[in-house]
């Protein structure tokens, strides 16, 4: 556990080092910033409209602002991921530091679990960031607090898969721009397909759709927490560790 921690804060600190971090978080900011402007203006003028046809009944602010933010914001997920993980163990090989990592004391799995479990904190100090333009949420209106919880459990554990899919190519390579294109397309690739079933309703068709992070993001979107949903998540970040683990073994075989 020690291991794990000490390289856990390393590269957590590397994140606030160097400018890359803070272009991420300044463009993420930007973006969920002009998004949640649009909802929100949506949101009120649509109520205005209802107000004078004269309808008696309020609008859903989860459904008309809290879930599109929520869906969008697993959009931008897919171009920050690679940012984010591409150079985990890429950056190691380019400058040759991986050597001096594989001859240290260390199990391959720490290492692993260190650089991951860094990735995922910063990738959740990203999503708080969001957090700040939804307290005006709560300033001028009363939406249920639990369903927004619930999104950004999703879009944390969402996020987390991805990762270790990404920290997986970032061992694959020595060079970040190749791991950021390998780790964007695999994220694009299991976003799409839940498209299959659109054209398709055969059983295999219904296999990949369920495959997709998509299929499984929607439920944490509209506040419903399954169990079903959650255990894809985690088994999907156990084989994308798993797989990076195996890639580290494998080099230290060549080696």
């Amino acid at each position: 556990m020690r291991n794990i921690l000490t390289i856990y804060r390393k590269e957590l600190k590397s994140y606030f080092a160097s400018w890359v971090g803070y272009a991420i978080i300044a463009f993420f900011a930007v973006v969920f910033g002009y998004f949640f402007y649009v909802a929100t203006a949506i949101f009120v003028n649509q109520s205005f409209q209802s107000q004078m046809m004269g309808r008696g009944f309020p609008m859903d602010m989860h459904e008309w602002v809290i879930r599109p933010l929520m869906m969008n914001v697993s959009v931008i997920g897919l171009f920050i991921i690679p940012m984010i993980t591409m150079r985990l163990f890429a950056e190691e090989k380019r400058s040759g530091t991986i050597e001096l990592l594989m001859t240290s004391p260390v199990r391959d799995v720490e290492i692993v679990l260190g650089k991951w479990l860094a990735a995922t904190t910063f990738y959740a100090c990203v999503l708080a960031i969001s957090a700040l333009d939804l307290i005006f949420l709560f300033v001028y209106g009363n939406p249920d607090w639990k369903p927004i919880l619930v999104a950004y459990l999703g879009l944390l554990l969402q996020g987390a898969c991805l990762l270790a899919f990404g920290t997986f190519i970032s061992s694959l390579t020595r060079n970040q721009i190749i791991a950021a294109g390998g780790t964007f397309a695999v994220c694009l690739l299991l976003w799409v397909f839940e498209w299959v079933t659109a054209y398709e309703t055969s059983t295999w068709a219904r296999v990949v759709s369920y495959l997709s992070v998509l299929t499984h993001f929607e439920p944490f979107a509209k506040g419903l927490l399954d169990s079903k949903d959650v255990v894809y998540y985690i088994s999907t970040i156990f084989l994308g560790l798993f797989l990076t683990v195996r890639s580290l073994e494998s080099l230290r075989w060549r080696a």
